[in-house]
């Protein structure tokens, strides 16, 4: 277990005789008195007596108390102090006493943090994201509502989508919700009482002659091979059934000549004898009612191919062109008869009694239960009396007008639900406070919703809406906690958390030309340029002599087209596949929630020997052992670089460009995600690192050579000196995530480097190390802010900081617990009140 740094503790101590000059209200006399000699011998060189580097200068104010206003200025400082970004590090450094004194001064004083009423700053009422809106909407109906197709995508603010401030709701939006709102009631809400039983049997049951299947669902049969297929059906009940056949044909291009003859047939009959060939949809309908007494029944498909294989059209490179019968299973519907009707699926979800009752008052009584029911779970609240009648009469104008139905009645109630900003905003209540000066506790109910979108991206379950209505939620919070990350539906908390702040749900979209990244690798890209400037011109030349009719002309430019290309088949080929970058995606996933679930230290994030691969990725790293298509944890070689987020393949594809690696964006990453010291944004008008890859003789220059001369540059220094050290340690991982050597064909300098503050380090792994020691107390802190953001949807604010620091203290003591930090967000004035209205 880490032990607490000597600064940490001395800090703590400090915090006693800080409070007393609280008390005293004497901060400005502590500050001629204690901070401005600290400012003087380290500060003023670059920030005051004339100086103002950064626009910062300590001493242009008309006062200390005007100073002392200056909220921005200080949270920055702060922020710099504890980095060790300031003083810089070729600077006189304060003794530890010091530092420790300037930052709590800093944070009683100009900040006005009171640790006893820590204020949790200001919320901004939050709506549904995508995400949430299609769990919660699952969860209550049972329908999947495909938002990522149905809505435009959610803005992001401080790299996450659940971000208050920039959920905005415009007109079309709310247009939007309107739509949905009735598409799932249409779709997800029973509108009978009782339905004919039906069931869809897989085309798995199928045996036999056959390509063989894609999946339990669907066998892709071709039209130039034989098939026979066969299957039994079940039945355990005596009736009148349908039995309908789902299978269609269809083919890569009209021109294929494939045709066969299929034939189906259900219990020894042939119910079809027909011809198929290409079609963009051409379906075989089937459909008979039989009457069957309990036992099995046999089913038959066959092909007939009537084209020979040999008039197949050649492979013109992805496989050759086909026309097949996708075979879907088939759907059983029955018995038939009236006594055998069932509840439709999704019954339950909304309905409480077997049926309806006949008496109208009773029809209303039950509409109004059901309506009480539905909207406290939509609304995450007890609902009052006068919504449930409201939304009671609309449903019985509904049933009462023509066509009217109990059911549809219910639906429109529900649809309104669905479309109300109670549902759709995340509205909060507080308890009320003796002390009109704290800050108000939320609710049990508003305590609920925070803690299951938090870790579930979806609304409480019944467990925390009953512990809410008891209000036993707050004293049994441990316990409901450890529930629910072991929960499945955690996953949803690593996928929207850990794949915002990493970036590794951006992998599988992420631009990158394997071909271009290895060409430049290997020192080969002017050559393929210019090879793929030949082709073209070949082509073209090639075109104008048939228009002009020189065949001669044409035969000789086609031999020098089939020459070039005898050049280009040696090369290796590698593609970033689908498939692949999915296996990276969930390296990622998968080993944040193994940590997770098993309560380890978040260090293993940044510095560890194991992590998830399949056969496809572990072949992508140079792993050897690893076989197969499934993901599994695996320890990896002693000297292996990989190990942990920064060496992961996801991270360093999303910080790639799409032809080169960027040690810029690489610095970057690791100086926002990890340490929580990220530069300010870059100039306008700053010419691209492209403009200084080539020297005046026309010498391709490698990255670190461009970056070089880009940090000679006075206004890009400062900036790149942090950054370019974190992310050429790096560059031996290409834009794919490959291991290499070198770069244009030139062996890659060595990745050593130093940090801004002072650290030396030769390689990734000593970089890596240095983030979980030397720098451990910024990782903290970073990843307590981002969590802390993601948790309750705003962005950092300096009241933010007393938080902040009692969970790293925290941290410090248990080595890094992800509990520890799960745990102490939860608990966090933030989390668990509202700012009081006069804040």
């Amino acid at each position: 277990m880490p032990v607490p740094s000597r600064f940490f503790l001395l800090r703590s101590a400090l915090t006693l005789c800080v409070c007393t000059a609280a008390r005293a209200d004497d901060f400005a006399a502590t500050y001629e008195d204690k901070i401005l000699p600290i400012l003087e011998d380290h500060c003023f060189s670059c920030h005051g007596e004339g100086e103002d580097k950064g626009k910062v200068s300590f001493d242009t104010f008309g006062s200390t108390e005007e100073l002392m206003k200056q909220t921005s200025l200080w949270d920055h400082a702060l922020r710099n102090i504890r980095a060790g970004l300031m003083p810089p590090a070729k600077k006189r450094k304060p003794s530890t006493e010091d530092l420790a004194t300037l930052e709590e001064w800093i944070k009683r004083g100009p900040l006005k943090l009171d640790p006893e009423n820590p204020d949790p700053g200001r919320v901004t009422l939050r709506r549904l994201n995508r995400v949430e809106y299609r769990n919660t909407i699952k969860d209550l109906t049972g329908y999947d509502f495909r938002t990522d197709e149905e809505f435009p995508a959610d803005d992001t603010g401080y790299g996450f989508d659940n971000i208050g401030d920039v959920l905005s709701t415009s007109p079309l939006l709310l247009e939007k919700y309107m739509q949905a709102a009735e598409t799932i009631i249409a779709k997800g809400m029973p509108m009978e009482n009782r339905v004919t039983p039906q069931r869809n049997l897989p085309a798995g049951l199928f045996r036999g002659q056959g390509e063989g299947r894609t999946g339990d669902w669907e066998y892709r049969l071709s039209l130039y091979d034989p098939a026979d297929l066969t299957a039994e059906v079940k039945i355990e009940k005596s009736g009148t059934y349908r039995v309908v056949l789902n299978a269609t044909a269809r083919g890569s291009f009209s021109y294929d000549p494939g045709r066969a003859n299929a034939i189906w047939s259900v219990e020894g009959r042939k119910l079809l004898d027909q011809e198929l060939k290409w079609s963009p949809a051409q379906k075989m309908e089937s459909s008979i009612e039989v009457k069957w007494e309990a036992g099995s029944y046999p089913l038959h498909l066959t092909l007939q191919p009537l084209v020979d294989k040999s008039q197949q059209p050649p492979d013109l490179g992805d496989g050759p062109p086909s026309v097949n019968l996708h075979l879907n299973g088939i759907t059983l519907i029955g018995p038939m008869e009236e006594e055998h009707k069932v509840h439709p699926p999704n019954y339950e979800r909304f309905f409480t009694r077997d049926q309806a009752p006949e008496d109208a008052a009773e029809r209303e009584q039950y509409a109004s239960e059901l309506i009480r029911r539905f909207a406290t779970r939509a609304y995450r609240r007890p609902v009052d009396e006068i919504t449930v009648q409201k939304l009671t009469g609309f449903a019985k104008q509904s049933m009462d007008a023509p066509g009217g139905t109990f059911e549809k009645g219910l639906g429109r109630a529900i649809a309104a639900i669905l479309a109300s900003p109670r549902f759709l905003f995340r509205m909060e209540s507080t308890v009320p406070e003796s002390d009109p000066a704290a800050h108000p506790l939320l609710d049990e109910y508003s305590l609920a919703s925070r803690l299951s979108y938090f870790l579930w991206s979806t609304t409480p379950d019944d467990t925390l809406y009953q512990l809410a209505g008891k209000g036993e939620l707050r004293k049994n919070l441990a316990a409901q906690i450890e529930r629910m990350l072991k929960d499945e539906r955690s996953d949803e908390f690593v996928e929207n958390f850990a794949g915002q702040w990493l970036q590794t749900r951006d992998v599988e979209g992420a631009s990158i030309d394997a071909r271009v990244v290895l060409a430049r690798d290997a020192g080969t890209e002017r050559e393929n340029t210019e090879r793929f400037q030949k082709f073209r011109q070949l082509n073209t030349e090639i075109d104008e002599a048939e228009k002009a009719g020189n065949t001669s002309k044409v035969a000789a430019l086609r031999d020098e087209l089939g020459e070039l290309r005898k050049k280009f088949r040696g090369q290796r080929r590698v593609e970033f596949s689908g498939s692949l970058r999915t296996a990276m995606r969930r390296e990622a996933e998968m080993y944040f929630r193994h940590l997770l679930r098993e309560d380890r230290s978040v260090l293993e994030l940044i510095e560890t020997d194991s992590t998830f691969l399949n056969g496809e990725l572990a072949a992508h790293y140079g792993i050897p052992g690893v076989e197969g298509g499934d993901m599994r944890m695996v320890k990896l070689p002693e000297d292996s670089p990989r190990g942990g987020i920064i060496t992961m393949g996801s991270v360093l594809a999303v910080t790639s460009n799409p032809t080169r690696t960027s040690p810029v964006k690489r610095g970057l990453f690791i100086l926002d995600n990890v340490l929580g010291t990220p530069p300010p944004p870059a100039p306008p008008n700053i010419p691209s690192l492209e403009a200084s890859e080539k020297t005046a003789d026309g010498r391709e220059l490698t990255l670190r050579e461009a970056l070089a001369m880009h940090r000679e540059k006075p206004l890009c220094s400062s900036c790149h000196n942090r950054m370019d050290p974190l992310g050429l340690a790096l560059e031996n991982f290409n834009a794919m995530g490959l291991w290499r050597d070198q770069e244009r064909g030139q062996p890659l300098a060595s990745p050593a480097g130093q940090l801004i503050t002072g650290e030396m380090f030769k390689d990734v792994r000593e970089l890596k190390h240095l983030l979980v020691t030397a720098r451990r107390e910024d990782y903290y802190r970073c990843l307590t802010e981002k969590l802390l953001t993601y948790a309750i949807g705003r962005g950092p604010q300096p009241c933010d900081i007393t938080t902040v620091d009692a969970i790293v203290e925290k941290m410090e003591q248990s080595g890094g617990k992800f509990s520890t930090l799960i745990t102490g967000i939860i608990e966090s004035a933030p989390f668990q009140k509202r700012q009081r209205p006069s804040t």
